[in-house]
């Protein structure tokens, strides 16, 4: 791609910058889709687990439900043996669309508690049936850690939903390094792997030491990681700027996502607005120093998935959304967002469009992209496999 040999020659005319390495596995552009609310639950990807207890109550993420339900391993084990499967991966594999990638995410709990939390192990024999069955159907794998001790960003997508992430505190940098380091033992030098992700999604305005605290960690993982294997790394932007990363990690790959739906000016903007939205703001990760890719998006043009917010809060677009310290308006209903077979044609063209603009935006400005998520309960703009059934996907 010539933005990519563009950074290339930026790269090498910069001193202070190093060219982007890129693993033999990676194999050209990244085409994918996540394997999101398996190994770590969201509420809104799987309500009907979270609905089974009733009310919104004390249980709104895996922590909770792990923490209250003295019957946590069976439901999660009946979970993690159907969420997926092999015969998802034989039709992400022949979809037609492309797609040469899973990102999947995996919780710290996997490989090793920490202190006292409540967390059900289990997790990681799954992930190593995925990785067999990603080289049954040839596609590769990104192992994305999911969730960090403490949670790294307060969300239910981190394990812990909570208003005071303490990830980066006490031992938990070292400790998180020595789980990329089990992760990269045992599955790093797997055929199928072509990512070992070392964070999702860290809010470092949100975490004890802030943005120093985060590069500390990322260079104790890269090393515990490199000491076994030369997969890939791959570092989250944290939502800064993908540039602001030039020179640390030089030969990771940068993660950035992309969402239109999370402030209640995005979820107001027109259909045309939001197409127009994804070409101007790909255009601004030119500066990055190295491989870049989008590594979670959306067909989404509106916050109305259930739970999108957290299991209870409601959402941005109808005016429901309830945060203290945060309003929302009504921009319009969500009745019909989430049921695909109740969308009437000038949504679906519109949909369609919106897709097509981000892959179009993602190819131009950087070396791949990763729709989240393949699959949902009940969230129509958000599933890959609703959207590829009825026509939809592009």
């Amino acid at each position: 791609m010539l933005v990519r040999k563009a950074l290339l020659l930026l790269a090498t005319a910069c001193s202070t910058l190093s060219a982007p390495i890129l693993d033999k596995r990676q194999g050209g552009p990244t085409r994918g889709v996540s394997l999101g609310g398996w190994l770590v639950l969201e509420p809104w990807i799987t309500p009907s687990i979270f609905q089974a207890y009733g009310p919104v109550g004390s249980i709104v993420d895996e922590y909770t439900l792990c923490q209250n339900d003295p019957n946590a391993g069976s439901v999660l084990q009946a979970h993690w043996s159907s969420w997926v499967t092999l015969g998802d991966f034989q039709k992400i594999a022949s979809s037609g669309k492309g797609i040469n990638t899973v990102r999947i995410p995996i919780g710290y709990w996997a490989f090793q508690k920490y202190g006292n939390d409540p967390y059900v192990q289990g997790a990681k024999e799954y992930l190593a049936r995925a990785l067999d069955w990603a080289s049954q159907t040839g596609l590769k794998v990104w192992i994305d850690l999911h969730g960090a001790p403490l949670s790294q960003n307060g969300f239910d997508n981190s394990g812990q939903r909570t208003s005071s992430p303490q990830w980066t505190s006490g031992d938990t940098i070292g400790f998180t390094a020595g789980v990329l380091g089990q992760i990269a033992q045992e599955f790093g030098n797997h055929p199928a792997v072509s990512g070992v992700q070392l964070l999702n999604e860290p809010l470092t305005g949100s975490l004890p030491g802030g943005r120093a605290a985060l590069e500390n960690y990322y260079n104790q993982a890269y090393g515990a990681v490199r000491s076994s294997t030369g997969a890939p790394v791959v570092i989250s932007d944290g939502f800064a700027a993908p540039s602001s990363w030039n020179g640390i990690i030089p030969d990771s790959i940068i993660d950035h996502h992309e969402y239109q739906v999370f402030s209640n000016g995005d979820v107001a903007m027109t259909a045309q607005q939001h197409v127009d939205q994804a070409y101007a703001r790909a255009a601004s990760w030119g500066q990055s120093d190295r491989t870049l890719i989008c590594g979670e998006w959306t067909a989404a043009m509106t916050d109305c998935a259930a739970a999108l917010n957290g299991y209870g809060i409601g959402a941005r677009y109808d005016g429901t959304y309830s945060k203290p310290g945060e309003t929302s308006y009504y921009v319009g209903s969500c009745a019909t967002k989430n049921f695909i077979d109740q969308w009437d044609q000038g949504m679906k063209d519109t949909t369609r469009n919106y897709i097509q603009a981000q892959i179009n935006a993602f190819e131009q400005h950087s070396q791949g992209w990763i729709f989240w998520n393949f699959k949902t309960e009940a969230s129509a703009e958000w599933d890959f496999f609703r959207l590829l059934d009825n026509g939809v996907w592009p």
